[in-house]
């Protein structure tokens, strides 16, 4: 039995969310499905300014809510160098460490590494949407089960647009998927999910997202309320339909981030055979 040490990253700077009980949830599913012992600390990043070192073998790190443009937070560099530190370390040894970037994280690393345009949305994205893979994502393990498109819950006054191909080039990363056709609006489609390296994935959608908990999230009284005076009736009504959908959200919520975990497990796995018998 190996031991597998999970470095959870919130970056929710102390503002109440569903995501971090989603991903603590996973988490807990895989403990008690997997041989591995699986352990895991949660460093609070914006609000402590708590990152974790190279102890780790799988890193999440969470969505958030405020704004992913450059800052002078001491917390943004030194996840930023944690970051690098991750790609230099798996550029350098066999048994690699994996790491899962979700929305606002996700949107950060991109532009730290200058893989896209990251800019502010004319409106909010909120809801629950339809993904396109791309041809790379057609191909992309984690997406295997998921039709395409298949839904996610999308909530943004962020965007990744514009991808630099050169430099997607040089790091060998893909873009797997893109937000909704909209064939009447004149903009970009934003890039909603980037394979950085075998090791490394992010997604600007929430993965993590489960439809029971979010269900019971929008009805509520006081966010019903808000979701209905910000996007109008329509919009709270097919997010409560979708999220009853189990080929939507529920769907989306099995397959990636218990996909990730298991592979990540996996190569943990392999990488200390390799080295017992070496």
């Amino acid at each position: 039995m190996n031991l597998v040490k999970i470095a959870v990253l919130d970056m929710n700077n102390n503002h109440a969310n569903e995501g971090m009980r989603c991903i603590l949830h996973q988490i807990r599913n895989m403990q008690g499905n997997t041989q591995d012992e699986l352990s895991y600390d949660v460093f609070d990043v914006r609000s402590k300014n708590e990152i974790p070192d190279l102890d780790y073998d799988i890193y999440i790190s969470s969505g958030g809510p405020g704004s992913p443009l450059a800052s002078s937070e001491e917390w943004e560099a030194r996840f930023f160098d944690l970051i690098d530190q991750l790609i230099d370390w798996n550029k350098q040894n066999d048994r690699k460490k994996f790491v899962f970037l979700i929305c606002h994280s996700f949107q950060l690393v991109v532009r730290h590494l200058e893989l896209g345009l990251l800019s502010r949305r004319r409106s909010t994205s909120f809801g629950i949407f339809p993904v396109h893979k791309t041809d790379e994502g057609g191909v992309e393990s984690l997406f295997d089960g998921l039709p395409d498109p298949f839904f996610a819950v999308d909530s943004r006054d962020y965007q990744i647009t514009e991808p630099n191909a050169d430099r997607l080039d040089d790091m060998g990363a893909t873009i797997l998927c893109l937000e909704k056709i909209r064939p009447h609006v004149l903009l970009d489609r934003a890039v909603m999910a980037i394979r950085f390296s075998p090791e490394m994935i992010g997604t600007q959608f929430h993965p993590e997202a489960d439809n029971e908990g979010m269900l019971r999230y929008f009805l509520q009284d006081e966010k019903r309320n808000h979701i209905i005076s910000n996007f109008g009736q329509e919009k709270y009504n097919d997010m409560v339909a979708y999220l009853q959908d189990p080929e939507k959200i529920a769907l989306t919520e099995s397959v990636i981030l218990p996909g990730f975990l298991t592979q990540a497990i996996q190569a943990l796995d392999l990488s200390e055979q390799f080295i017992e018998q070496n």
